[in-house]
């Protein structure tokens, strides 16, 4: 089933899985309240793929490509990388990697290589490539997650059984050793995130081909502010409960 006909203009479907992926999001990060509710890892899971299929659907729209839409696209991202580092840091305990923005920018070069075959592009690719493959302990999903917006591009049009293959990519970025080993000692939730990363990317597909008529409120350039701005809620909430 084809795709062309949610990339016109305002994509209710698009709206929705962007909102669904910052509950995952927010639900994934309330873990570090103060409360053992690991539990929340699984559906936290949902969150990275489906920002990356958001992506790879917004870049997929004509006027993305033709426009110059996507380099705006890439400033947003680089701004707000920045401007969330320290609200991200002071809520984390004891992060290792960069907050997930700078992964999105990366994957977000790696895109416009593959989809505009220009001398500017394809450079870029090839850093952000390079980048990933040096550094992937300071990204967040590391060298897998850069790859895993272009593995969801590559699937978009495609019918829902190719969605294993960011399914893989996307497991491969949530450090699948770890979780393998904890499948093997019979932890139930390392079981439950194998499987949710395996299907998060058909999930998201299933969304943007199914939920057209479902009209959520559009996420605009704003939406980019929510990102900082939940870290510092939870950190409030965090006080109030301590």
């Amino acid at each position: 089933m084809h795709m062309a006909t949610h990339l016109k203009q305002r994509d209710g479907a698009l709206d929705l899985l962007k909102w669904l992926a910052l509950l995952s999001m927010l639900l994934d990060h309330l873990r570090y309240v103060g409360y053992s509710a690991d539990w929340l890892y699984v559906p936290g899971r949902l969150a990275f793929p489906w920002f990356c299929l958001a992506m790879a659907a917004n870049l997929a729209r004509v006027t993305a490509v033709t426009t110059g839409g996507q380099w705006r696209y890439l400033g947003w991202l680089m701004l707000f990388s920045a401007v969330s580092e320290i609200p991200y840091r002071m809520y984390i305990p004891n992060p290792d990697t960069l907050n997930v923005l700078p992964t999105l920018a990366l994957g977000l070069l790696v895109i416009r290589g593959w989809q505009d075959r220009t001398l500017q592009a394809r450079p870029l690719m090839a850093v952000a490539l390079v980048l990933a493959a040096l550094f992937p302990e300071r990204l967040m999903f590391g060298f897998f997650g850069v790859l895993l917006p272009l593995a969801m591009l590559l699937v978009l049009r495609r019918p829902w059984y190719f969605a294993l293959l960011p399914g893989l990519v996307c497991l491969a970025s949530n450090q699948w050793q770890v979780l393998y080993y904890s499948v093997r000692l019979g932890n139930h939730v390392a079981m439950a995130a194998v499987a949710t990363c395996l299907i998060a990317p058909w999930l998201g597909l299933f969304l943007l081909r199914h939920a057209g008529d479902v009209k959520p409120p559009p996420m605009r350039r704003w939406a980019y502010a929510l990102y900082p701005a939940h870290f510092l809620a939870l950190l409030a909430l965090r006080q109030v409960l301590a």
